[in-house]
């Protein structure tokens, strides 16, 4: 297996028949800023990234959030797109079969506001033969518990893991957490305990933005996501209190733009990573990273990320 080559399986887990998620590089990209993947095709080669992770899909269409849904921040932007998308039926018609999936893992993100709607959504995508693994948004509004978030609580993150694990056939569960808890760990273990295979951590941070001149909210919806560079820090700090915390691989998110920062990721603990915020800056970003990264680690002397994954000295 090539030293660059992520093998995303846990092995204190039962194996059952739960296919290991195999990356050729640790490049991924986050779901919500890439599209569906086909988008980005003009910008570089889709089967040189380690996985696409494509935009929330949910039962049925959304058209989102009001506009303006997007503001730029320092070292960062504020997003309320409310996860517009096509619904998973055209997404599976339209996209997925334009998606090089033979080659480069396509993994589906999963938006839903029940356990009920979640596993739905789980046993259709399970049984499309290109899609490679599930990532579960549980920074999602429990709406029969009037609108708490699935990611702030460990039981309901557990009851969507469940009911996703339950429905996902033979494809990998990646859990993605929110960062807006006062403990990303308990919600971690959580979902790991109730089956998840996988973390992916961070999703963005709630913020809002002003403008002093019409005195109203640079976003539609007032509050909205925050992510880019100025969250690296608190996506680091979670990336490594939760690689310390459960025993499933973990994928680093958060204000990733270059090799360097995907190394910072892989230090603390992180198998792989998923670029975000940069490829709205340069949407070839993802590529160029993935193509960064073998020349850095030769530069600096890694011959293998799995030997140099989560040693950090303290």
């Amino acid at each position: 297996m090539d030293r660059f080559t992520v093998r995303l399986s846990s092995s204190h887990k039962p194996s059952g028949n739960t296919k290991p998620l195999v990356f050729k590089n640790p490049i991924l990209t986050a779901s919500g800023t890439f599209g569906y993947g086909v988008e980005f095709a003009n910008y570089g080669d889709l089967t040189h990234l380690g996985g696409i992770v494509v935009k929330g899909l949910s039962l049925k269409p959304r058209p989102g959030n009001p506009l303006p849904r997007v503001a730029e921040t320092p070292c960062g932007m504020l997003n309320a797109v409310g996860l517009q998308n096509d619904g998973v039926e055209s997404f599976l018609k339209n996209k997925l079969p334009r998606l090089p999936w033979h080659e480069t893992p396509v993994i589906a993100n999963l938006y839903a506001t029940s356990p009920a709607e979640f596993a739905e959504l789980a046993g259709i995508l399970a049984a499309e033969e290109g899609i490679a693994g599930l990532e579960v948004n549980i920074s999602c509004p429990n709406v029969k518990n009037g609108g708490v978030l699935f990611g702030q609580d460990p039981a309901l993150a557990a009851e969507v893991t469940q009911a996703v694990k339950k429905h996902a056939g033979n494809l990998p569960v990646i859990v993605k957490l929110s960062p807006n808890v006062t403990d990303i760990t308990a919600i971690a273990k959580a979902a790991e305990q109730a089956g998840a295979d996988a973390i992916s951590c961070i999703n963005t941070i709630t913020g809002m933005g002003v403008d002093v001149k019409t005195r109203k909210p640079l976003l539609a919806n007032v509050v909205g996501g925050l992510s880019g560079p100025a969250v690296k820090p608190v996506a680091l700090r979670c990336v490594w209190q939760v690689c310390n915390a459960v025993k499933i691989p973990v994928i680093g998110i958060g204000g990733i733009t270059c090799a360097q920062d995907v190394l910072e990721f892989i230090l603390v603990g992180a198998h792989a990573v998923e670029i975000g915020t940069m490829n709205f800056v340069r949407p070839d970003a993802a590529f160029r990273i993935a193509e960064e990264l073998p020349h850095l680690c030769q530069q600096l002397g890694i011959k293998n990320l799995a030997e140099f994954r989560g040693t950090l000295q303290l």
